[in-house]
């Protein structure tokens, strides 16, 4: 744990006993859980502290999480970022969104589990609950993980993103080329891409990106467009 906190420090996040402990159980949950189904190649302590955990925090190095209030995880996954990002910040109000029945039921045993207060977790698809009036244009932040081209992936998330909120999506160090291939999707749906955030992760050579798209306009009724359609069919 030692190693996991001194990277934590370098982004000014200070543990406290429970959400150690949080982290701990969370990691037995997800080894536990991985043997019945897949839910991440890394199990061991020092990677998942590192890739899942640490990863998942990185955005505070930047983006002050104190003014932020509710948050949006598309395609979480097993959890990440949204499930580090509650038990590191308690104050965000966090929803997960996943369109597999068994990692949601992985998610709501997790948040059980780490007695998590302020998040639930939603089974479908992201096109169809941003069209829902309590999701649509609700949300502070919204991020993702997710593996999915920016331009389609500012489809599915930049529609929960209220107006002067952000997206930000989590992206390997080689980002340039496919961010410039998003502008036209990512101005269409209402965003601007403010920066891009290129760092390594601390103590490591993992080379992580963060793109920072805000929101400066409503997104069109029109998008996101069905199921299916924007992995098909990019905005380019």
């Amino acid at each position: 744990m030692k190693k996991f906190e001194n990277q934590l420090n370098q982004f000014d996040i200070c543990l406290n006993e429970e959400q150690k402990m949080q982290f701990q159980k969370y990691f037995e949950l997800l080894i536990e859980w991985n043997k019945v189904m897949n839910l991440t190649a890394i199990t061991e302590r020092e990677e998942v502290n590192e890739k899942h955990f640490v990863d998942s925090l990185a955005i505070a190095k930047d983006l002050d999480m104190n003014n932020v209030k509710q948050v949006i995880d598309i395609g979480t996954g097993a959890g990440f970022p949204g499930i580090p990002l509650k038990i590191a910040f308690p104050h965000l109000e966090i929803a997960l969104l996943d369109s597999l029945q068994k990692r949601v039921k992985f998610l709501n045993e997790v948040i059980f589990k780490l007695q998590l207060k302020k998040i639930c977790v939603f089974h479908g698809r992201a096109e169809d609950y941003a069209r829902k009036e309590e999701h649509r244009e609700k949300y502070d932040l919204c991020v993702s993980r997710a593996v999915a081209n920016l331009a389609s992936l500012s489809e599915y998330c930049i529609p929960y993103v209220k107006v002067d909120g952000k997206f930000v999506a989590y992206k390997s160090g080689m980002i340039d080329e496919e961010v410039e291939k998003s502008l036209r999707a990512i101005q269409i749906l209402g965003g601007k891409v403010e920066k891009i955030e290129k760092f390594e992760l601390p103590d490591s050579d993992i080379g992580r990106a963060f793109v920072y798209i805000k929101k400066v306009k409503n997104t069109s009724k029109k998008y996101p467009r069905k199921a299916g359609i924007p992995a098909k069919d990019p905005l380019l």
